[in-house]
């Protein structure tokens, strides 16, 4: 799994130093270190008893391999090894696997990690800072009150509780990441569904020389709707919570200066079709989730986001821009609609939407999974025998850049 998610490793590389293999790769994460699964009665975050040679004999060797072949990154087990609490073991994960094993990645703590080197979890959260970042953990994934993290990390860091060599140390270990590299993602994720009713009747790629155009929809202008869930905290959060470029930001900075682009989140149709607008863009889709909280049986677009198609694509040319975490019910618009992109989550980095609706790149990506008329299909597969998709597995339609735009 590691080079298939990372590329293999280079002949002339380092044992222990990570290694991605160009941008269609991505960092693969070994968990959860270490014993994860010898607990007693296999309970979750349950304490594994073994004496340190059953640990290393039988627990280990995945690591030992993982190592080798270059992983990025190793996520710290909820579990304990013989009582003591595997994000505050300083010998494991400091002495062993960054010392001994010369893990040069970097190591990351499991959801809440921290709070539960305590029982109750959060009881002393200044210690349970203390013994985790000193225990060796890099990156700290903290769902909710990161800034209560920050702050005590500070104090102890200021106070010489944590040294900045420390800090160095990690701080070396995550600085791997590349805004230009999350915008060419984007760019090549996107997957165009519908451009027209044919070849000679294209939408895309759209005119930056128009005189006016519109922007509608709850997504256009909202970095959090972009991101979804896993973004500062567990379930994401919408608003603009990071740093980046809206979509409608990205139109803005795209198009012709002469060109007005007005925005309107939910226009009425009425509006829409008194405004003499060339074409429009609608940016519509689902609320951040995560897990659970995302379950759903009917994969509708959430209100007011039909409403939206209905009343733009139903009185000017449109391009309509889903932002989902996955395939959604978009039959009964797609009459209306010109032009369809599945941008799934884009986060950050909207500009890379614009590059390719205003041609500057062209439409390359294929649909990881089929898209389905209705729900009542599900599941479907390749290969069902009423196999009847809206879209098959694998589709999407591709545009070539043009420089005349």
């Amino acid at each position: 799994m590691v080079p298939g998610l990372q590329g293999d490793l280079p002949a002339n590389s380092q044992k222990g130093v990570p290694y991605v293999g160009g941008k269609e790769k991505v960092a693969a994460c070994a968990k959860h270190y270490v014993g994860d699964g010898g607990t007693t009665k296999g309970i979750n975050e349950n304490n594994t008893l073994i004496d340190r040679h059953g640990l290393l004999s039988i627990h280990m060797p995945a690591y030992y391999d993982t190592i080798i072949k270059g992983v990025s990154t190793v996520m710290v087990s909820y579990s304990s090894w013989n009582g003591v609490k595997m994000h505050a073991n300083h010998d494991l994960v400091t002495g062993f696997l960054k010392n001994k094993l010369r893990f040069r990645g970097f190591v990351i703590s499991d959801w809440e990690g921290l709070d539960r080197i305590t029982s109750p979890p959060h009881a002393n959260y200044t210690y349970s800072i203390l013994e985790g970042v000193n225990a060796g953990i890099d990156m700290l994934m903290i769902p909710y009150n990161y800034t209560e993290f920050i702050d005590g990390l500070t104090f102890l860091v200021k106070n010489n509780f944590i040294s900045m060599s420390r800090i160095d140390d990690a701080v070396k270990r995550i600085l791997r990441e590349h805004r230009e590299l999350a915008k060419e993602a984007v760019r090549k994720s996107l997957v165009l569904l519908k451009n027209g009713e044919s070849a000679g009747k294209a939408l895309i790629p759209l005119s930056k020389k128009a005189p006016k155009i519109l922007v509608a929809g709850t997504h256009a202008d909202n970095i959090g709707n972009q991101c979804g869930g896993w973004t500062i905290q567990w379930q994401g959060q919408t608003g603009n919570i990071t740093v980046g470029t809206t979509i409608l930001t990205a139109i803005k900075d795209t198009v012709d200066p002469k060109t007005e682009v007005v925005f309107s989140e939910n226009p009425d149709a009425g509006y829409v079709k008194s405004n003499k607008f060339s074409y429009a863009i609608v940016v519509v889709g689902e609320p951040p989730y995560s897990e659970t909280f995302g379950d759903s049986l009917t994969l509708t677009l959430p209100d007011p986001g039909p409403s939206i198609i209905t009343n733009v694509c139903g009185s000017v040319k449109c391009v309509v821009v889903l932002i989902t975490g996955r395939p959604v019910v978009i039959q009964p618009y797609l009459a209306q609609i010109n032009a369809l992109v599945a941008a799934w989550l884009p986060g950050t980095e909207g500009q890379g939407v614009a590059d390719v609706l205003f041609g500057d790149y062209g439409f390359t990506g294929k649909l990881p999974r089929t898209w389905f008329k209705s729900v009542d299909q599900l599941p479907m597969n390749v290969g069902d025998r009423h196999y009847d998709p809206l879209f098959p597995f694998g589709y999407g339609l591709t545009t070539e850049p043009t420089k005349a735009n």
